[in-house]
């Protein structure tokens, strides 16, 4: 597998867990939003992958976000240049055919948690801290926040984060939906890629079909969304992990999934 700036990724079966290294806080910066895309694409096309953890290196960040270092002069084309990397890193990540994963490790703060935002689901040890604080630095969240956190905690919660600048620790995270499970220190790393083992037991067809319609209630209708749901069934018939499943179930063995 090529290098990835910042991003050190390792096999874990049918899990390609994601590791963001760049201390001391783990920022994003222009070459591994870059790489983050590029991964994702490569990822996509290896049929054997099919989830993904992501998760920060150290005990203390998750990810802090943006290196604002680079805004620090006022440049408007950097910050036009960064809003679009950030935007398409996270836009790949959240359009993984397969299943994506955050083990909040730390601090989850601005770019970091709208990196853990753009996953399927979100697992946070219990002294985690998670914020969108944009808005105290005269910004705002650019790549995703402002949209995806509403949808998870509801527009109030998400009112108290971006416009009170409210942090809040993985309790409560819990409590509003922001995280789907909480763990003990050290531990979100093993919880995530157990969780994805699980994926591994579903048929890869299957679950990047059924992961394009739930994403889709954002946006569309259930009397659109429904027509969809029904097409996408039978269009799973032309797919080898249809008779696979199928079959193995009726022969009660475990199936052997091709992602085709």
């Amino acid at each position: 597998m090529p290098s990835y700036a910042h991003l050190n990724v390792e096999k874990h079966g049918h899990t390609a867990l994601v590791t963001i290294a760049n201390p001391p806080a783990n920022t994003w910066n222009r070459e591994s939003l870059s790489a983050l895309k590029a991964l994702v694409a490569d990822l996509n096309a290896e049929r054997d992958i099919y989830a993904l953890v992501i998760t920060g290196d150290g005990e203390k960040f998750f990810s802090a976000g943006a290196d604002l270092t680079l805004f620090a002069d006022g440049n408007k084309t950097v910050a036009t240049e960064m809003t679009m990397l950030f935007g398409e890193a996270f836009e790949a990540l959240s359009a993984f055919r397969g299943v994506s994963i955050a083990a909040v490790n730390g601090y989850a703060m601005g770019g970091g948690l709208e990196c853990a935002l753009a996953c399927d689901i979100r697992i946070a040890e219990e002294q985690a801290q998670m914020a969108l604080p944009e808005a105290a630095v005269g910004l705002l969240p650019c790549a995703g926040g402002t949209q995806l956190l509403p949808w998870l905690v509801g527009e109030g919660w998400a009112k108290r984060m971006i416009l009170c600048g409210e942090r809040v620790d993985a309790a409560t995270a819990l409590r509003i939906g922001l995280v789907e499970e909480v763990v003990g220190k050290g531990q979100a790393r093993a919880a995530a890629l157990a969780l994805a083992e699980k994926v591994a037991r579903q048929s890869p067809s299957s679950v990047a079909a059924c992961k394009t319609l739930v994403q889709r209630a954002r946006v569309e209708p259930p009397s659109y969304n429904l027509i969809h749901e029904r097409e996408r069934f039978i269009k799973l018939f032309d797919t080898e992990d249809q008779k696979e499943g199928v079959g193995a179930f009726l022969e009660k063995r475990p199936p052997q999934w091709k992602n085709a």
